[in-house]
């Protein structure tokens, strides 16, 4: 039966993603932050190699702009605004070097019609629904099976095909994440913008960030999992 307790197959399912994203994330910020005590020996800042690259590969109309945040650095397909945090847009490191020309990277996926950025842009709307509806199925679950059992069943149902498409989201994002780093380091090194020697460092930062990604996608999976065996257990009950 189900009652006002905490379900003990939370945890199994949960927890494991948590400690998971934790990870990356802390793999992220050690890279970032050891990258960034390292000068790029060309001297340009992030926003000199976005804007470089950005010519090189011939993608016009695309704005280069600094923005607030930590790591808040991102391509915004429909503005087509390339938003560097200030750190990076000013910095000349190895860690600004790389997060930029990954950002240029996803500029080049929206020029050249790259289908899984396609794919991942038109989930947006559909994701941020289902990210919410799956939420609201996880907080609620357990104690809506208690006191209207029906009711429980159709928010898990919902739930989960919530989580469905939020987890397809993230599934889609680990290989346009991927793709743009590795545009990223071939472009670094076609240029001539790092040497040989420091692509390493900078594909050190750009791995590390992609692990965020495939974290989220195992992260939300377990949940997904977790909705699942909620609701087959309350259509047992």
């Amino acid at each position: 039966m189900f009652g006002f307790h905490i379900d003990p197959m939370y945890f199994l399912f949960i927890i494991p993603g948590l400690l998971l994203g934790m990870w990356a994330q802390w793999k992220v910020k050690s890279a970032y932050s050891h990258a960034s005590q390292i000068p790029s020996r060309r001297g340009m800042t992030g926003a000199d190699v976005a804007r470089a690259i950005l010519d090189a590969e011939g993608v016009p109309g695309v704005r280069v702009e600094p923005t607030q945040g930590f790591l808040s650095d991102h391509y915004h397909p429909i503005e087509k605004a390339l938003r560097l945090s200030e750190q990076n847009y000013h910095d000349h490191s190895l860690a600004a070097v790389g997060v930029a020309a990954h950002e240029v990277g996803h500029a080049i996926q929206h020029a050249r019609g790259y289908l899984p950025l396609m794919a991942r842009s038109a989930l947006v709307p559909l994701c941020q629904i289902g990210s919410f509806v799956g939420q609201l199925a996880l907080g609620l679950g357990v104690l809506l099976l208690f006191a209207s059992p029906a009711l429980g069943k159709t928010v898990l149902f919902w739930g989960i095909v919530g989580y469905a498409v939020v987890f397809l989201f993230t599934l889609i994002t680990v290989p346009v994440e991927y793709n743009a780093s590795s545009r990223a380091l071939a472009v670094l090194s076609d240029q001539g913008i790092v040497a040989v020697d420091e692509l390493p460092e900078v594909k050190r930062v750009l791995d590390a960030a992609a692990l965020t990604y495939v974290a989220a996608t195992v992260s939300v999976l377990l949940q997904l999992l977790y909705l699942i065996s909620l609701y087959n257990r309350a259509r047992e009950e």
